[in-house]
């Protein structure tokens, strides 16, 4: 991947778009379909040239580059708070996932295994989101600090909605990933707010 800021904007908005998602799904039982699938097709986008293609194309991760940009544009007692937590979370997790090789393999196993299931389920089934969230209780949750979701117990107790949000995290994991290796860090955003407003900006104006 390319070490450019745009390559970092369009990976770190996977991250927060993920992040979103879940926030929305665990306060509200429910989000939009469509940004749900842009995020869970990049777990199964393994060869790609560019950070874009993961996601598709620019549009797969349009609502993430709005969140980024919202989220990094704000005042700090303006922000979703909830959806900061997870994104600082999950870019947590990934540095001690890049040092553990061997669960990097267990899950790079287990995507290839579930993208065989999509011969037979959708994406979006039930059975992919169960597959897609066992795969995440059996490498990510064992690695501290745990990701504690906040939201509606209705909601969290559902178990597809459980899995829906364990598979995303998975996405956003995957995301931060992307990131790292476009040479992003955490010094980046807190030191270059102004560059990922500008290039959220640019992205924005393409789609």
């Amino acid at each position: 991947m390319h070490h450019t800021k745009r390559e970092q904007t369009i990976a770190l908005a996977g991250v927060f778009q993920a992040a979103s998602l879940v926030e929305q799904i665990a306060n509200k039982g429910i989000a939009n379909s469509a940004i749900i699938e842009s995020s869970i097709e990049s777990l199964f986008r393994f060869d790609v040239d560019t950070t874009e293609s993961v996601f598709g194309n620019l549009a797969g991760v349009n609502s993430g580059l709005r969140v980024l940009k919202e989220q990094i544009g704000a005042f700090k007692n303006e922000r979703n708070l909830e959806i900061t937590q997870y994104a600082i979370s999950m870019i947590a997790l990934e540095k001690k996932l890049s040092s553990n090789p061997e669960m990097l393999d267990k899950i790079t196993n287990g995507l290839n295994e579930i993208q065989k299931s999509l011969d037979f389920f959708s994406l979006m089934h039930e059975n992919i989101f169960a597959k897609i969230g066992a795969l995440y209780k059996d490498t990510i949750s064992t690695l501290q600090p745990k990701i504690i979701v906040q939201g509606e117990r209705t909601y969290l107790s559902n178990e597809n909605n459980a899995n829906k949000v364990r598979s995303l995290l998975l996405a956003g994991i995957r995301a931060a990933v992307l990131w790292r290796q476009c040479g992003g860090s955490r010094w980046h955003i807190l030191l270059g707010r102004k560059k990922y407003l500008t290039e959220c900006q640019n992205l924005l104006e393409e789609i």
